[in-house]
């Protein structure tokens, strides 16, 4: 391990030891909130070109293992903890953190006060950050930050670029899936309900989506910035009435702007696992997990036929919205099931309910 630092697009300057990658990143630092559930965070495609600030106080403890990831590899671009643990205590683990980060090309840097940390970006909104090396001129990492914007090809990049199928025994639909980062955990969430999965790069024209005559459209979450994804806000309108439509996380956001409602950027968004969400139709809390940067403006909400389904209990924001008119429904949290028919792939079954396969 050797020497790094944090440096925070305002100024802040925190030092601390490196792990993972010997390498230099900049990118938008975002913070989690999960306690548990790391390798499931720093692999997910929504996580893409953000450095992560944990705020549970050990990362590591637990390593990683081979059927946990939710994408292929690593996608996060730098990793901020308080403590390190480089020595994992879990009987399934199959590899240390600090090895797989190195693997790909991700720096950490530990011994950081990031309830500190937190606490800036609470106070002072979502901002750019690197992870460098101690001897790095903070001068010149404040000029590479600055002239660092988010990528607008971050979907083209972790997109399939190739249609894959991900099938079950006795299925009784097929779901088209448009990827915009999609994870396995929703993959497997369709499959447990009997729906073979043709998974479809982002780009794809409305004639190849019809070719496999899905029974339904699902919409997956990624990272990006809505607005930089016209084609699928497209493809929305043009399928919407013709089949049932699910939206998760940024598949919400791209479905709320395709029916004419506004977007804007969250002073901080929400990352974790322990979010609080309130269900409006029976008033009911459930505690999600969200990846989030946007949320929708809920006055130009009002003007869409979409309606408010779920709000989160902290800030408001509306983060669940239903056209059933139309069959369309989406919620920006990422889905658990909940043994009920409110679960929302249960709703999307429901749906479907008409257009069964022989």
């Amino acid at each position: 391990m050797n020497n790094k630092k944090l440096v925070l697009e305002t100024g802040e300057v925190f030092l601390g030891v490196g792990f993972g990658a010997d390498c230099e990143k900049v990118a938008e630092l975002v913070y989690n909130t999960s306690v548990v559930g790391y390798q499931e965070a720093f692999s997910d495609p929504s996580n893409l070109e953000y450095i992560m600030v944990m705020g549970y106080p050990v990362i590591g403890s637990y390593g990683l293992t081979d059927e946990d990831y939710e994408s292929d590899s690593l996608t996060i671009s730098g990793l901020v903890v308080r403590e390190y643990s480089k020595y994992p205590s879990n009987f399934r683990y199959t590899h240390e953190l600090s090895e797989k980060m190195d693997e790909n090309n991700v720096p950490g840097i530990a011994g950081l006060d990031t309830r500190e940390i937190v606490r800036i970006l609470k106070e002072k909104g979502s901002m750019r950050a690197m992870i460098a090396n101690i001897e790095t001129d903070t001068e010149e990492c404040l000029k590479k930050i600055k002239e660092y914007s988010v990528p607008k090809d971050v979907v083209s990049r972790i997109s399939t670029k190739k249609v894959w199928y991900s099938r079950t025994l006795n299925y009784k639909y097929t779901v088209a899936c448009i990827d915009l980062g999609l994870k396995k955990s929703l993959i497997k969430m369709l499959k447990d309900l009997s729906c073979n999965v043709v998974v479809l790069p982002y780009n794809s024209s409305i004639e190849t989506i019809m070719k496999y005559k899905p029974n339904g459209l699902f919409i997956s979450d990624g990272p990006s910035n809505p607005y930089d994804i016209e084609n699928v806000i497209d493809t929305i309108n043009t399928l919407k009435g013709k089949m049932p439509i699910l939206g998760v996380g940024l598949g919400q956001e791209i479905i709320e702007l395709a029916y004419g409602a506004k977007l804007y950027k969250q002073h901080v968004g929400h990352n974790g696992c322990n979010i609080p969400v309130r269900n409006l139709a029976n008033n009911k809390i459930e505690i999600t997990s969200q990846n989030d940067q946007y949320a929708v403006d809920i006055e130009s909400l009002k003007k869409t036929k979409l309606k408010p389904t779920h709000q989160n209990v902290i800030d408001g924001i509306i983060t669940g919205v239903e056209d059933l008119d139309n069959k369309v429904i989406a919620v920006q949290y990422n889905p658990a099931p909940t043994g009920d028919s409110d679960f929302v792939f249960e709703r999307f079954i429901k749906l479907m309910g008409g257009k069964k396969n022989a």
